[in-house]
């Protein structure tokens, strides 16, 4: 670990949920996640109230399209149903994230040509660049996806220590 290199954090929650929350991610019905989902089911609710208005001029034989439009809508809450739950659990673990770099004394990353260790009041997590599967930097923040998943802010530390983690992400991982 000769050329190790240290890159300490300057813990500013505002600063990590502008990117966790960024273009309505925390939203329930209408994250990137949920948004088409709740379209869809207000689209097909609407269908059904329509229907519901006009079953009188229905005859027997038509009356299977109620019951049609009636599952098909039960579906789609059921599939938004899903898809809010997981926007509502991701969310919960960003709070808890957020909630605990806040009292963080000491966050700092550790990295050299071989590993990276992020320190988070001295719970140390060791990883070696390989086991990092993807990464993405632009100029507001650095993300590692692997074993352990991270994001570092831009605003968090200083340019400099920025762009050397900038060079070294895109050094290390392919």
């Amino acid at each position: 670990m000769s050329d190790e290199k240290v890159i300490r954090l300057n813990v500013d929650r505002k600063d990590f949920e502008e990117i966790y929350f960024k273009g309505n991610q925390g939203s329930l019905f209408f994250s990137s996640t949920t948004k088409s989902k709740t379209i869809i089911t207000i689209v097909v609710a609407v269908l059904l109230g329509i229907t519901f208005c006009f079953k009188g001029s229905l005859s027997e034989e038509s009356f299977g399209v109620l019951y049609f439009i009636s599952f098909v809508f039960l579906l789609c809450a059921v599939y938004l149903s899903v898809g809010i739950n997981k926007v509502s659990r991701w969310k919960k673990e960003v709070n808890r994230y957020l909630k605990s770099l806040e009292k963080a004394d000491i966050y700092e990353i550790r990295f050299n040509n071989d590993t990276f260790t992020v320190n988070l009041n001295e719970q140390y997590e060791l990883s070696k660049w390989s086991e990092f599967v993807s990464s993405e930097t632009n100029d507001e923040y650095v993300s590692l996806e692997g074993r352990y998943n991270y994001m570092f802010p831009q605003k968090s530390m200083s340019k400099t220590d920025y762009n050397m983690l900038k060079q070294a992400v895109k050094k290390n991982i392919k």
